[in-house]
């Protein structure tokens, strides 16, 4: 699964508010309840996920990049949010760099291979430099989204 069918205009946040890992996370599991990809009454159990996986290591792999993500089964497909900070967040990552694009996403509890892939493919692309830069000059969420549709069929 490639990113540009995980995200819609909607689910892109160029100017997230956090300044921390758990804020970026919140605000992002936020964006997925407003568009209706989980549950409000989910959303607890769906933050614990992500929180646990993120606490058992960092997923701010370097870069700039924050790629937080979870199973669960409160979804049947890949939902996800990108959210975009110009300050840049403070999230623990590998370079102890601050992050600039954190792209959350969440896989169907026992779907192992797809969350895989996912996530395979959502490093690959977010370790461009060119892709990046693009994404970070970008004036809007729907730029934002062409880009990815355009670096996705690269």
């Amino acid at each position: 699964m490639d990113l540009g069918d995980i995200l819609g205009p909607n689910n892109i946040l160029p100017e997230l508010q956090a300044s921390n890992r758990w804020e970026a996370i919140d605000e992002l599991i936020g964006n997925l309840v407003r568009t209706e990809k989980i549950k409000p009454e989910d959303r607890e159990a769906v933050t614990a996920a992500v929180k646990k996986r993120e606490n058992s290591m960092s997923t701010g792999i370097g870069f700039g990049i924050g790629l937080p993500h979870a199973s669960t089964d409160l979804i049947h497909e890949v939902v996800g949010a990108l959210g975009r900070s110009k300050k840049g967040v403070n999230f623990d990552a590998l370079d102890n760099q601050p992050v600039n694009l954190v792209m959350l996403f969440l896989v169907p509890q026992g779907q192992f291979q797809k969350h895989l892939h996912t996530l395979a493919n959502i490093a690959k692309l977010m370790h461009k430099a060119e892709f990046r830069q693009a994404l970070e000059q970008s004036p809007d969420a729907a730029s934002m989204l062409g880009i990815i549709k355009d670096f996705g069929k690269k």
